[in-house]
């Protein structure tokens, strides 16, 4: 499933899209520490709310074929949509050399960006959303969601307006996941290829702003882990790689959130230690706010529908995860 979407639907998914593409426009928002991030907004008559929304560990507005897919279903069920490169990624990159943190700082992205998009005049409630890596940043936006009366005393938001989160395939906890795919060539192979992909994105970074990034660190990073030990967890404060995923795996914070949310995820997940499995199911079953749909197949952002699985859950495309997400966004 993992591989088909990848190689195959990615090729062809607009033959499988009724929906057009809404007619965006691009916006600056202001992220935590006064980071710029780059979105596009595109916002129906008389919306019934808004969705905000990002991608996963590589890529950018322009090639994100999954995300443009919820952009185009959620406007023609009436929403506002936002959709935006996060920290390092896209012309983000090109506007500010903040690397990522896996959520500690974007989470507090995704509130800002509500803000900013209500001042646009996209209404509340505000959703957040997003897949693999980009799940997990929308997790922390629901943590974030919160607490702001604590910290966005700047913002024009109240946390009532701040509707809560939908994760498919998110990334709970970093370290297990990254050990799990060192166990197997398969494993081995998917984070070499997402290496690669991390260190063109560095590369980028360096040529738009020279001072931000040590290309001989670029140089010495072989795999994830690498990456994160040479360019992130130094300027984000942490002596060490396990701390680091410590503190920006959401695992370890789902038992503090009030807002709902929305987690689908597949057992068969392949990026993923499958020992987190239980864990997760014991998070949700003790938090009434999170609702989890695990499935025994589904594979990494897969989720691809039969022609009968469309006819039982009456969906009029193969795209399973974002019909339950919009699905469950409308039924709040």
């Amino acid at each position: 499933m993992t591989l088909y979407a990848a190689l195959k639907m990615s090729q062809d998914w607009e033959t499988h899209t009724h929906e057009p593409e809404p007619a965006y426009l691009p916006q600056i928002f202001t992220g935590a520490q006064s980071v710029p991030i780059f979105g596009k907004l595109a916002m129906p008559e008389n919306p019934r709310g808004t969705i905000i929304a990002t991608y996963g560990i590589t890529g950018d507005l322009d090639n994100q074929w999954f995300l443009k897919i919820l952009g185009r279903k959620a406007y023609a069920q009436n929403y506002a949509v936002v959709l935006f490169d996060w920290r390092a990624h896209g012309k983000t990159a090109e506007l500010s050399p903040a690397l990522t943190s896996d959520g500690l700082y974007e989470g507090e992205d995704f509130v800002r960006i509500a803000a900013g998009a209500k001042a646009l005049g996209c209404p509340p409630p505000y959703w957040f959303a997003g897949y693999s890596l980009g799940a997990q940043l929308a997790l922390w936006g629901v943590k974030a969601a919160q607490t702001v009366a604590d910290w966005g005393a700047d913002l024009d938001l109240t946390a009532a307006e701040l509707g809560g989160g939908a994760a498919i395939c998110p990334s709970l906890e970093s370290q297990r996941s990254l050990s799990y795919l060192d166990k197997s060539w398969v494993g081995r192979a998917l984070d070499q290829a997402i290496t690669r992909q991390l260190k063109i994105l560095a590369a980028r970074i360096a040529e738009w702003h020279p001072a931000a990034i040590d290309l001989a660190a670029v140089e010495r990073v072989h795999n994830i882990w690498t990456f994160d030990e040479e360019l992130v967890i130094g300027k984000l404060g942490f002596d060490s790689v396990p701390a680091y995923y410590q503190a920006s795996s959401p695992l370890y914070q789902l038992a503090s959130f009030q807002k709902p949310t929305l987690i689908l995820y597949a057992a068969d997940d392949p990026m993923f230690d499958p020992t987190l499995v239980p864990d997760l199911q014991s998070a949700c079953a003790e938090n009434p706010a999170i609702e989890l749909v695990l499935t025994q197949q589904g594979g990494h952002v897969g989720y691809l529908s039969s022609a009968a699985c469309q006819r039982q859950f009456k969906d009029a495309d193969p795209w399973w995860a974002w019909n339950r997400v919009l699905e469950w966004i409308n039924s709040r």
